[in-house]
């Protein structure tokens, strides 16, 4: 009997590198925060990576390239393999809202493997957030340089409110992710292993 991955190696890959190159850009980020803080409160500094501002930034910019080299390539296998055509579409309203009114009875049906409506929703949402952290974080970086992306997200105080902002709608999504994993906890061995089913076309796969 032919079976496959349930993840594919360089999904697995990308998700562990994204979820390392995460942590340190939080940690720097709101090393970073702290120096010039946007709202009433500060991080602990025990939460934070780098020592001081001129630490935060340079692990900030450090870890940065590794998340984008990663962020890139990830996309480029999602397209090219069709991984995104296969397992993230597609999303329709309808399935979306059912799919929630679901989840939120507990009455959501789980198949390793398998992304529902609101996950795949959730994976596009926070890849967007993604492209909006990369966007709003030059404008902050290169104010001056490329004034034009700055220009066109309110300026640089507006940038710094738009990255912070997108920053935490990704930490609301790992947040939701972890809390998932928790629930159901048989979906973190095949992220490490890639686990494995039956093709479509050996019949009904076996959790």
């Amino acid at each position: 009997m032919k079976r496959h991955p349930l993840h594919a190696w360089p999904v697995r890959l990308a998700h562990w590198l994204n979820a390392l190159a995460m942590l340190g850009m939080f940690m720097s980020g709101w090393g970073i925060y702290n120096a010039s803080p946007l709202f009433g409160f500060h991080f602990a500094k025990g939460l934070t990576l780098g020592g001081w501002l001129g630490g935060s930034i340079a692990w900030h910019f450090a870890v940065m390239w590794l998340l984008f080299a990663n962020g890139l390539l990830y996309v480029l296998y999602g397209l090219f393999s069709r991984h995104f055509q296969r397992d993230l579409l597609p999303i329709s309203p309808s399935a979306v809202r059912r799919d929630l009114v679901d989840a939120l009875s507990f009455r959501l049906a789980h198949h390793l493997g398998v992304y529902n409506a609101v996950q795949r929703l959730l994976y596009w949402a926070v890849l967007a957030l993604g492209v909006l952290v990369v966007i709003s974080g030059l404008a902050i970086w290169k104010p001056v340089q490329l004034q034009v992306i700055t220009n066109l997200l309110g300026g640089f105080d507006t940038a710094r409110y738009v990255h912070f902002i997108a920053m935490a709608g990704i930490g609301a999504f790992v947040v939701v992710h972890l809390v998932l994993v928790l629930l159901v906890p048989k979906t973190l061995l095949p992220m490490i292993t890639g686990g494995s089913r039956q093709r479509p076309d050996d019949g009904p796969a076996h959790d």
